[in-house]
């Protein structure tokens, strides 16, 4: 489906006729198409402010799960020429899923629940994630993503969460995520607080979930769509698997802030602002130095996210380990789903920004990857406590090669809270989440308030705050975007 905007800009929805489109987000997308109306203005205003006559938004595709973001719809991938428009990215550089399969059953985890939750809080929130590294070592993270974590991570002396990193694993995993979860870039901007001091010392920002709807999972498989592809990669009823949400979190939000004021600070002083608030970075030699301090700030932000990811894996792996001991924990596939790519399309270069948006390649564009027979995974998300998606990519032309990442909202956060209490404790009764509060602890019980921001700060995610994922997934089935290979369930899921 194509629809007209002010700015005549070709876009494409991807939306059965089942699924309404909110008034509110395409207004968003009307604004946000008013960028080549910017662009236009300062090609006047400015000579050699592109380098590229031709420097628009060429193309826009939206996936299902379109709706209302901050000043740019989440569900949205443009194509640029000449320019990049990191607000179409957002702070949270590199937000993206990675997901494990695993030897284990559902009974092996509804069995010895109640310890696996107590390690996992422990773990995860009270102190014992224990993850030792040097300065170098967050240094090398930072430039060189999953790469650098696997050449410095000697420096970590074997030393806590280190033991259950294996190196000639994580070698063959780099195969498994996006880019290799590596884009090298030459510095660090602004870090080195983070970066701290030479000794080895206990890192707080790498295995950090983050809020929203960032989730690590614990899942089951409850069936199988497509067997073939499904025993291509490891997937078979009844098998848990860990489905891992984040993204780049306070690296991100640096990244973002710094880039924001760069934007601002290169736009000529004379023009009046753009009205919605949405500024373009330039790819010329005018502003090559910006052009260059921008992908080093997208790149450190991306590569702590790749790495953010992992030793979330591995924290998780570690919890269950000390219940279960001996089980298999094997990557399936990371990738990103907000991130701008300098990509070639019909033989001409240009910029695809994925907003709340994966990559969905077909098996012949991930020739030379272990996906080339099966096209890229895709992990699409239910709300929590819903069922999410296993998928691979048909690499949709039209589409920009794009999926959705989740259901996409039908309730702001604000009105969540507002749902009726009842329906929000028969949701709690039969979901098992771990969070940073634990709600059962005696000194808890007796404090009202934290009880009522715990509450809160769930509803916002509750799963009738969503849409339904079954309408999601039909639509990238019937518009050649990705087939289901298999469905998952929630058996545990913990939120930051």
């Amino acid at each position: 489906m194509k629809i007209k905007n002010s700015s005549n800009v070709p876009v494409r929805f991807f939306i059965n006729d089942d699924m309404k489109l909110e008034k509110n987000a395409l207004a968003e997308l009307d604004q946000l198409l008013t960028v080549n109306e910017s662009v236009e203005t300062l090609k006047q205003h400015q000579t050699g402010y592109f380098s590229n006559a031709d420097a628009k938004i060429e193309e826009v595709s939206i996936t299902p799960d379109f709706h209302k973001g901050s000043g740019i719809p989440i569900g949205t991938t443009l194509l640029t020429k000449g320019f990049v428009i990191p607000q179409a990215v957002g702070n949270d550089i590199n937000c993206g899923m990675r997901l494990y399969t695993t030897s284990l059953q559902e009974d092996d985890i509804r069995s010895n629940l109640k310890k696996i939750e107590a390690d996992i809080r422990h773990i995860f929130f009270e102190g014992g994630r224990n993850i030792p590294m040097t300065r170098s070592q967050r240094e090398a993270i930072l430039k060189e993503g999953l790469m650098g974590v696997l050449a410095s991570q000697q420096g970590s002396k074997r030393e806590g969460l280190w033991d259950f990193y294996d190196a000639r694993q994580q070698e063959q995993d780099l195969a498994r995520v996006n880019r290799s979860g590596s884009f090298i870039t030459d510095r660090v901007d602004g870090l080195d607080s983070f970066l701290g001091s030479s000794e080895l010392s206990y890192d707080s920002q790498i295995g950090s979930i983050g809020g929203g709807n960032h989730f690590v999972e614990i899942q089951k498989v409850v069936n199988i769509r497509n067997h073939a592809l499904a025993n291509e990669w490891n997937i078979k009823n009844g098998q848990v698997v860990v489905m891992i949400h984040t993204g780049s979190v306070s690296i991100g939000h640096h990244a973002g802030l710094n880039i924001k004021e760069m934007l601002k600070d290169i736009y000529p002083a004379s023009l009046k602002h753009p009205s919605n608030g949405i500024y373009v970075l330039p790819q010329s030699e005018r502003y090559a130095l910006q052009w260059k301090r921008y992908w080093n700030l997208l790149h450190n932000a991306a590569n702590f996210a790749f790495a953010n990811r992992l030793f979330l894996g591995l924290m998780l792996q570690k919890a269950l380990h000390q219940s279960l001991n001996s089980f298999d924990y094997k990557l399936l596939y990371d990738a990103p789903h907000n991130f701008v790519w300098e990509e070639t399309i019909d033989g001409s270069a240009g910029f695809i920004h994925r907003k709340g948006a994966c990559t969905a390649k077909s098996a012949e564009q991930m020739m030379n990857t272990p996906f080339q027979y099966t096209g890229e995974p895709v992990f699409i998300p239910g709300s929590m406590g819903a069922k999410s998606y296993i998928l691979a990519g048909l690499g949709n032309r039209e589409s920009l090669f794009s999926a959705s990442h989740g259901a996409g909202r039908s309730l702001s956060r604000g009105d969540s809270i507002k749902v009726d209490d009842a329906l929000f404790r028969e949701f709690i009764a039969k979901f098992n989440v771990v969070t940073p509060i634990d709600p059962n602890r005696n000194d808890i019980k007796s404090r009202p308030d934290i009880l009522k921001k715990w509450e809160e700060e769930l509803k916002k995610e509750a799963p009738y705050a969503y849409k339904d994922i079954n309408a999601i997934i039909e639509s990238h089935e019937e518009h050649g975007m990705a087939q289901v290979v298999a469905e998952v369930e929630p058996i545990l899921t913990i939120k930051g």
